[in-house]
């Protein structure tokens, strides 16, 4: 039988050493952290985007990610305006200048994902994974919800 114990430890130290690394280089090159990148390509993917959507996206709360999105929007990389659907929120897009650090950031995300995980994965690996994970999450976004009306 897996040992779950010995998975658990190394997705979670894998995922701390890629998202180091990549910070180290954000940082270097671009003078951005990896929390940046991570809530500029949850904006830009996510049309129409509210905070509660981005907070959903990237598994943290709300009020941090309005925190993270305040600091987008002082930056001048991204902007609010009104939710034309709900005057209760505000859709929140990338500006030019957000949309240009996304595009330049992406290829040092690329880079360093291929240099540490796409060199060494054979595709049939890569594509296994990735699927698994994803059931991963939608399963436990089954079971927070299951504990939630308990």
């Amino acid at each position: 039988m897996t040992d779950l114990r010995a998975l658990f430890h190394h997705l979670v130290r894998l995922e701390i050493e890629l998202w180091d690394a990549i910070d180290q280089r954000l940082h270097a090159e671009l003078d951005m952290s990896m929390g940046r990148l991570d809530v500029l390509q949850a904006i830009a993917r996510t049309p129409n985007a509210r905070v509660q959507d981005v907070a959903r996206e990237l598994s943290i709360t709300v009020g941090g990610t309005s925190k993270a999105v305040d600091r987008i929007e002082a930056a001048g990389y991204g902007r609010r305006r009104a939710n034309p659907e709900d005057r209760r929120s505000s859709i929140i897009e990338l500006t030019p200048d957000g949309a240009d650090l996304l595009e330049r950031a992406l290829v040092i995300l690329d880079a360093e994902l291929r240099l540490r995980v796409g060199d060494i994965l054979p595709e049939a690996n890569l594509t296994s994974l990735t699927t698994s994970l994803a059931m991963l999450r939608a399963a436990g976004s089954v079971v927070n919800e299951r504990i939630k009306t308990r």
